[in-house]
């Protein structure tokens, strides 16, 4: 069988102010900063069904839930690929 001869590379960044910034972070950042400027635009209030009850809430508390729940799935996944 062959063996890999592929060398790894070390991850993008750029220098910011004399340090290393992975493109990652910056990407990251970004789109945190946007998710809470989307969630701070949106004040209105709204009416949700959970299976059985309805439930009137802000709209900034039901996407910042969804946001919370995204998040925690996302290292719940991460983490189980990681142990692979």
């Amino acid at each position: 069988m062959a063996e890999k001869t592929a060398k790894e590379h070390p991850p993008s960044s750029v220098t910011v102010k004399g340090r290393d910034v992975r493109l990652r972070t910056i990407g990251f950042i970004l789109l945190a900063a946007l998710a809470v400027w989307f969630i701070a635009a949106n004040t209105g209030s709204v009416t949700i069904r959970l299976w059985v009850p309805e439930v009137t809430l802000p709209l900034w508390t039901v996407l910042a839930v969804t946001l919370l729940a995204g998040i925690a799935l996302g290292l719940i996944v991460a983490r189980r690929r990681a142990r692979r």
